[in-house]
Protein backbone atom coordinates (compact mmCIF):
# COMPACT_ATOMS: atom_id res chain seq x y z
CA UNK A 1 0.00 0.00 0.00
CA UNK A 2 1.25 3.40 -1.20
CA UNK A 3 2.22 5.61 2.31
CA UNK A 4 -0.01 8.82 2.90
CA UNK A 5 0.95 11.87 0.94
CA UNK A 6 2.47 14.60 3.13
CA UNK A 7 0.65 18.48 3.70
CA UNK A 8 3.35 19.62 1.28
CA UNK A 9 2.49 17.39 -1.52
CA UNK A 10 -1.47 17.81 -0.68
CA UNK A 11 -0.83 21.40 -1.03
CA UNK A 12 1.12 20.92 -3.67
CA UNK A 13 -1.80 18.65 -5.54
CA UNK A 14 -4.56 21.31 -4.67
CA UNK A 15 -3.09 24.06 -6.38
CA UNK A 16 -2.71 22.31 -9.23
CA UNK A 17 -5.98 20.89 -9.47
CA UNK A 18 -7.32 24.45 -8.96
CA UNK A 19 -5.33 25.58 -11.79
CA UNK A 20 -6.90 23.23 -14.04
CA UNK A 21 -10.41 24.12 -12.52
CA UNK A 22 -11.12 20.75 -11.38
CA UNK A 23 -12.53 20.19 -7.28
CA UNK A 24 -10.86 17.03 -5.36
CA UNK A 25 -14.95 15.95 -5.51
CA UNK A 26 -15.28 16.04 -9.30
CA UNK A 27 -12.20 12.94 -8.90
CA UNK A 28 -13.99 11.22 -6.81
CA UNK A 29 -17.41 11.33 -7.53
CA UNK A 30 -16.28 11.45 -11.60
CA UNK A 31 -16.16 7.87 -12.46
CA UNK A 32 -19.56 6.96 -11.03
CA UNK A 33 -21.55 9.96 -13.01
CA UNK A 34 -23.71 12.87 -11.83
CA UNK A 35 -27.17 12.46 -9.91
CA UNK A 36 -30.41 12.64 -11.63
CA UNK A 37 -32.00 15.73 -12.34
CA UNK A 38 -34.44 13.74 -9.73
CA UNK A 39 -32.40 13.48 -7.03
CA UNK A 40 -31.20 16.75 -7.75
CA UNK A 41 -33.82 19.09 -8.02
CA UNK A 42 -35.13 18.58 -4.47
CA UNK A 43 -32.07 19.55 -2.96
CA UNK A 44 -32.02 22.96 -5.05
CA UNK A 45 -35.80 23.50 -5.02
CA UNK A 46 -35.29 23.64 -0.75
CA UNK A 47 -32.03 25.98 -1.06
CA UNK A 48 -34.05 28.90 -2.96
CA UNK A 49 -36.23 31.75 -1.83
CA UNK A 50 -39.70 31.51 -1.76
CA UNK A 51 -39.89 33.99 -4.72
CA UNK A 52 -37.25 32.63 -6.80
CA UNK A 53 -38.76 29.45 -6.09
CA UNK A 54 -42.10 30.49 -7.70
CA UNK A 55 -40.54 31.85 -10.67
CA UNK A 56 -38.37 28.73 -11.26
CA UNK A 57 -40.68 26.02 -10.46
CA UNK A 58 -42.50 25.63 -13.32
CA UNK A 59 -39.47 24.93 -15.26
CA UNK A 60 -38.28 22.72 -12.97
CA UNK A 61 -41.09 20.53 -13.34
CA UNK A 62 -40.70 20.53 -17.15
CA UNK A 63 -37.11 18.86 -16.39
CA UNK A 64 -38.77 16.43 -14.19
CA UNK A 65 -41.49 15.24 -16.94
CA UNK A 66 -38.48 14.97 -19.48
CA UNK A 67 -35.22 14.02 -17.30
CA UNK A 68 -36.34 12.66 -14.28
CA UNK A 69 -34.12 9.60 -14.34
CA UNK A 70 -31.59 11.26 -16.90
CA UNK A 71 -27.97 12.18 -14.80
CA UNK A 72 -27.00 15.78 -15.47
CA UNK A 73 -24.46 14.94 -17.59
CA UNK A 74 -26.22 13.41 -20.29
CA UNK A 75 -28.37 16.75 -22.07
CA UNK A 76 -26.60 18.36 -24.25
CA UNK A 77 -26.63 21.95 -25.02
CA UNK A 78 -28.19 20.95 -28.21
CA UNK A 79 -31.22 19.51 -26.04
CA UNK A 80 -31.47 22.07 -23.82
CA UNK A 81 -31.83 24.64 -26.68
CA UNK A 82 -34.81 22.69 -28.28
CA UNK A 83 -36.30 22.11 -24.53
CA UNK A 84 -36.47 26.18 -24.61
CA UNK A 85 -37.79 26.50 -28.13
CA UNK A 86 -40.60 23.87 -27.07
CA UNK A 87 -40.95 26.79 -24.54
CA UNK A 88 -41.75 29.25 -26.01
CA UNK A 89 -43.55 27.84 -28.54
CA UNK A 90 -45.98 27.00 -25.71
CA UNK A 91 -45.95 30.15 -23.75
CA UNK A 92 -49.12 31.66 -22.82
CA UNK A 93 -50.33 34.14 -24.92
CA UNK A 94 -51.60 38.11 -23.39
CA UNK A 95 -51.47 41.55 -23.65
CA UNK A 96 -47.97 41.93 -22.40
CA UNK A 97 -46.54 38.60 -24.45
CA UNK A 98 -43.16 38.63 -26.43
CA UNK A 99 -43.18 35.72 -28.27
CA UNK A 100 -41.93 33.49 -25.04
CA UNK A 101 -39.14 35.27 -24.32
CA UNK A 102 -39.56 35.46 -20.80
CA UNK A 103 -40.57 32.06 -20.15
CA UNK A 104 -37.25 31.08 -22.25
CA UNK A 105 -35.00 33.64 -19.80
CA UNK A 106 -36.92 32.03 -16.73
CA UNK A 107 -36.16 28.27 -17.85
CA UNK A 108 -32.30 29.31 -18.58
CA UNK A 109 -32.35 30.78 -15.45
CA UNK A 110 -33.72 27.64 -13.49
CA UNK A 111 -31.58 25.40 -15.86
CA UNK A 112 -27.81 27.62 -14.69
CA UNK A 113 -29.53 27.44 -11.29
CA UNK A 114 -29.39 23.50 -11.16
CA UNK A 115 -26.40 22.94 -13.31
CA UNK A 116 -24.37 25.85 -11.09
CA UNK A 117 -25.43 23.78 -7.87
CA UNK A 118 -23.97 20.56 -9.51
CA UNK A 119 -20.65 22.43 -10.36
CA UNK A 120 -20.72 23.65 -6.71
CA UNK A 121 -21.03 19.76 -5.30
CA UNK A 122 -18.22 18.84 -8.36
CA UNK A 123 -20.88 16.77 -9.99
CA UNK A 124 -19.97 18.59 -13.35
CA UNK A 125 -17.09 19.98 -13.94
CA UNK A 126 -17.29 23.49 -15.78
CA UNK A 127 -16.12 22.85 -19.35
CA UNK A 128 -18.97 19.89 -18.87
CA UNK A 129 -21.45 22.10 -18.20
CA UNK A 130 -24.25 22.42 -21.14
CA UNK A 131 -26.29 25.73 -19.15
CA UNK A 132 -23.18 27.36 -19.44
CA UNK A 133 -23.52 27.63 -23.22
CA UNK A 134 -26.58 28.62 -23.12
CA UNK A 135 -27.99 32.19 -23.99
CA UNK A 136 -30.65 34.20 -22.73
CA UNK A 137 -32.85 35.68 -25.36
CA UNK A 138 -32.10 39.45 -25.31
CA UNK A 139 -34.29 41.68 -23.30
CA UNK A 140 -36.28 44.19 -25.05
CA UNK A 141 -37.31 47.66 -24.26
CA UNK A 142 -40.17 47.69 -21.77
CA UNK A 143 -43.11 49.08 -23.53
CA UNK A 144 -44.75 50.13 -19.94
CA UNK A 145 -45.15 54.19 -19.64
CA UNK A 146 -45.69 56.59 -17.04
CA UNK A 147 -49.56 57.03 -16.66
CA UNK A 148 -50.85 60.81 -16.95
CA UNK A 149 -52.50 61.65 -14.51
CA UNK A 150 -56.24 62.53 -15.90
CA UNK A 151 -55.78 58.78 -16.51
CA UNK A 152 -54.49 57.55 -13.25
CA UNK A 153 -57.22 59.25 -11.40
CA UNK A 154 -59.92 57.53 -13.17
CA UNK A 155 -58.33 53.77 -12.52
CA UNK A 156 -58.21 55.24 -8.71
CA UNK A 157 -61.88 56.40 -9.14
CA UNK A 158 -63.17 52.66 -10.30
CA UNK A 159 -60.96 51.22 -7.53
CA UNK A 160 -62.79 53.24 -5.15
CA UNK A 161 -65.98 52.67 -6.41
CA UNK A 162 -66.40 49.10 -7.34
CA UNK A 163 -65.45 45.87 -6.19
CA UNK A 164 -65.89 43.92 -2.50
CA UNK A 165 -63.55 45.54 -0.93
CA UNK A 166 -62.72 48.89 -2.01
CA UNK A 167 -60.55 49.75 1.07
CA UNK A 168 -57.93 47.48 0.62
CA UNK A 169 -57.67 48.28 -3.11
CA UNK A 170 -57.38 51.88 -2.44
CA UNK A 171 -55.04 51.42 0.03
CA UNK A 172 -52.82 49.11 -2.35
CA UNK A 173 -53.03 51.84 -5.30
CA UNK A 174 -51.54 54.53 -2.95
CA UNK A 175 -48.79 52.40 -1.47
CA UNK A 176 -47.24 51.57 -4.96
CA UNK A 177 -47.72 55.27 -5.98
CA UNK A 178 -46.45 56.72 -3.11
CA UNK A 179 -43.46 53.85 -2.32
CA UNK A 180 -43.48 52.74 -6.17
CA UNK A 181 -42.83 49.68 -4.40
CA UNK A 182 -43.00 46.14 -6.65
CA UNK A 183 -45.80 43.86 -5.45
CA UNK A 184 -43.71 41.86 -3.65
CA UNK A 185 -42.36 44.77 -1.30
CA UNK A 186 -46.14 45.19 -0.43
CA UNK A 187 -47.16 41.96 -0.03
CA UNK A 188 -43.69 41.04 2.61
CA UNK A 189 -44.50 44.23 4.69
CA UNK A 190 -45.34 43.58 8.54
CA UNK A 191 -46.82 45.76 10.80
CA UNK A 192 -43.68 45.66 12.77
CA UNK A 193 -42.33 47.19 9.47
CA UNK A 194 -44.01 50.74 9.92
CA UNK A 195 -41.91 53.90 11.62
CA UNK A 196 -45.03 55.76 12.85
CA UNK A 197 -42.99 58.59 13.90
CA UNK A 198 -40.36 59.27 10.69
CA UNK A 199 -43.28 57.71 8.12
CA UNK A 200 -41.31 55.11 6.82
CA UNK A 201 -41.68 51.83 5.80
CA UNK A 202 -39.29 49.02 5.56
CA UNK A 203 -39.63 47.24 1.85
CA UNK A 204 -38.15 43.99 1.48
CA UNK A 205 -37.93 43.20 -2.34
CA UNK A 206 -36.93 40.87 -5.13
CA UNK A 207 -32.33 39.43 -4.61
CA UNK A 208 -32.64 40.06 -1.26
CA UNK A 209 -32.76 43.75 -1.32
CA UNK A 210 -34.47 46.02 1.28
CA UNK A 211 -34.68 49.39 2.63
CA UNK A 212 -36.34 52.18 4.66
CA UNK A 213 -38.75 54.16 2.04
CA UNK A 214 -40.50 57.12 3.48
CA UNK A 215 -44.44 57.32 3.22
CA UNK A 216 -47.13 60.56 3.72
CA UNK A 217 -48.55 60.60 6.81
CA UNK A 218 -51.81 60.02 5.23
CA UNK A 219 -50.46 56.92 4.26
CA UNK A 220 -48.67 55.99 7.13
CA UNK A 221 -52.48 56.35 9.26
CA UNK A 222 -54.17 54.32 6.79
CA UNK A 223 -51.59 51.43 7.05
CA UNK A 224 -51.51 51.65 10.78
CA UNK A 225 -55.86 51.62 10.87
CA UNK A 226 -55.83 48.51 8.51
CA UNK A 227 -53.23 46.83 10.61
CA UNK A 228 -55.24 47.35 13.81
CA UNK A 229 -58.79 46.91 11.98
CA UNK A 230 -58.32 43.37 10.14
CA UNK A 231 -55.88 41.99 13.18
CA UNK A 232 -52.97 41.89 11.51
CA UNK A 233 -50.06 40.68 13.46
CA UNK A 234 -47.39 42.14 14.49
CA UNK A 235 -44.92 40.32 12.58
CA UNK A 236 -47.28 38.56 10.08
CA UNK A 237 -48.37 40.05 6.75
CA UNK A 238 -49.91 43.55 7.01
CA UNK A 239 -52.66 43.50 4.08
CA UNK A 240 -55.32 41.47 5.18
CA UNK A 241 -59.15 40.56 3.68
CA UNK A 242 -61.58 41.72 6.14
CA UNK A 243 -62.01 38.24 7.50
CA UNK A 244 -58.21 38.26 7.93
CA UNK A 245 -56.79 36.30 5.74
CA UNK A 246 -53.48 38.00 4.11
CA UNK A 247 -53.65 39.08 0.44
CA UNK A 248 -52.08 37.09 -2.00
CA UNK A 249 -50.84 37.92 -5.70
CA UNK A 250 -54.71 36.97 -6.49
CA UNK A 251 -55.88 39.87 -5.43
CA UNK A 252 -53.54 42.32 -7.36
CA UNK A 253 -54.84 40.23 -10.68
CA UNK A 254 -58.56 40.65 -9.69
CA UNK A 255 -58.46 44.53 -9.29
CA UNK A 256 -56.68 44.95 -12.58
CA UNK A 257 -59.45 43.40 -14.16
CA UNK A 258 -62.31 44.77 -12.69
CA UNK A 259 -60.39 47.90 -13.61
CA UNK A 260 -60.03 47.02 -17.16
CA UNK A 261 -64.12 46.20 -17.58
CA UNK A 262 -64.49 50.10 -16.80
CA UNK A 263 -61.86 51.07 -18.71
CA UNK A 264 -60.99 49.39 -21.78
CA UNK A 265 -57.60 51.18 -22.10
CA UNK A 266 -56.65 49.41 -19.36
CA UNK A 267 -56.98 46.04 -20.49
CA UNK A 268 -55.84 46.81 -23.98
CA UNK A 269 -52.96 47.69 -22.99
CA UNK A 270 -52.45 45.18 -20.01
CA UNK A 271 -51.59 47.74 -17.36
CA UNK A 272 -50.57 46.47 -13.86
CA UNK A 273 -49.45 47.39 -10.63
CA UNK A 274 -45.86 47.85 -12.31
CA UNK A 275 -46.97 50.55 -14.42
CA UNK A 276 -47.66 52.73 -11.39
CA UNK A 277 -43.58 51.96 -10.03
CA UNK A 278 -43.03 53.54 -13.58
CA UNK A 279 -45.04 56.52 -13.12
CA UNK A 280 -43.66 57.27 -10.09
CA UNK A 281 -40.09 56.98 -10.78
CA UNK A 282 -40.58 58.67 -14.05
CA UNK A 283 -41.86 62.25 -12.55
CA UNK A 284 -39.22 61.83 -9.59
CA UNK A 285 -36.11 61.66 -12.49
CA UNK A 286 -37.77 64.67 -14.45
CA UNK A 287 -38.65 66.94 -11.45
CA UNK A 288 -35.32 66.10 -9.30
CA UNK A 289 -32.53 63.87 -10.80
CA UNK A 290 -31.30 60.32 -11.64
CA UNK A 291 -29.77 59.82 -8.47
CA UNK A 292 -32.95 60.61 -6.75
CA UNK A 293 -35.21 58.13 -8.60
CA UNK A 294 -32.84 55.27 -7.85
CA UNK A 295 -32.59 55.79 -4.43
CA UNK A 296 -36.12 55.92 -4.79
CA UNK A 297 -36.55 52.85 -6.60
CA UNK A 298 -34.05 51.00 -4.14
CA UNK A 299 -31.91 50.03 -7.39
CA UNK A 300 -28.83 48.39 -6.33
CA UNK A 301 -25.41 47.48 -7.99
CA UNK A 302 -23.61 49.03 -11.02
CA UNK A 303 -25.95 50.56 -13.08
CA UNK A 304 -24.96 53.89 -13.75
CA UNK A 305 -21.26 53.65 -13.65
CA UNK A 306 -18.95 54.50 -11.30
CA UNK A 307 -20.48 57.93 -11.12
CA UNK A 308 -23.44 56.70 -9.32
CA UNK A 309 -20.81 55.89 -6.43
CA UNK A 310 -20.33 59.95 -5.60
CA UNK A 311 -23.43 60.87 -6.56
CA UNK A 312 -25.75 58.59 -4.11
CA UNK A 313 -28.96 60.14 -3.86
CA UNK A 314 -30.12 60.16 0.38
CA UNK A 315 -33.38 59.14 2.46
CA UNK A 316 -33.68 63.11 3.18
CA UNK A 317 -33.92 63.73 -0.45
CA UNK A 318 -36.04 60.98 -1.46
CA UNK A 319 -38.44 62.20 1.08
CA UNK A 320 -38.46 65.55 -0.16
CA UNK A 321 -39.16 64.18 -3.45
CA UNK A 322 -42.75 62.56 -1.75
CA UNK A 323 -43.57 65.50 0.16
CA UNK A 324 -43.85 67.37 -3.09
CA UNK A 325 -44.95 64.51 -5.38
CA UNK A 326 -48.70 63.81 -2.04
CA UNK A 327 -48.01 67.79 -1.03
CA UNK A 328 -47.87 66.85 2.59
CA UNK A 329 -44.74 67.95 4.52
CA UNK A 330 -42.53 64.68 5.79
CA UNK A 331 -40.62 64.41 9.41
CA UNK A 332 -37.49 64.17 7.29
CA UNK A 333 -37.92 66.69 4.48
CA UNK A 334 -40.09 69.40 4.97
CA UNK A 335 -41.50 70.81 1.15
CA UNK A 336 -38.63 73.40 0.30
CA UNK A 337 -39.57 73.44 -3.61
CA UNK A 338 -42.60 74.06 -5.39
CA UNK A 339 -43.27 71.91 -8.50
CA UNK A 340 -46.06 69.75 -10.14
CA UNK A 341 -46.95 66.64 -8.90
CA UNK A 342 -48.63 65.07 -11.77
CA UNK A 343 -49.77 62.44 -9.65
CA UNK A 344 -50.17 63.95 -6.53
CA UNK A 345 -53.73 64.84 -7.92
CA UNK A 346 -54.79 61.16 -7.80
CA UNK A 347 -53.73 59.85 -4.43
Amino acid sequence: MPSAPGSDAVAAARVVLSQMGISPAYLVTSGVGAPTFGEVIPKVRARLAPGTLRTYNTHFGHLLDRWADTRLDEPTTAELDDMACAIAANARINKASRGGRSAVERFVAAVRCIYRYAEDNGWIHPADNPARKLSKPVRRASHRYAIPPDQLAEICHVAATTGNDPDLDTLVLRLHTETACRRSGALALRPHDLDAEQCLVYLREKDGTDRWQPVSPTLMQHLLDHADERSSPSSGQLLRYRHGRPVTGRRYDHLWARVGESLPWVAAQGITTHWLRHTTLTWVERTFSYAVAREYAGHRGKAGGVTATYVKSQIQEVATALAVLTGEPHPLAPIKRSATAPAAGSL
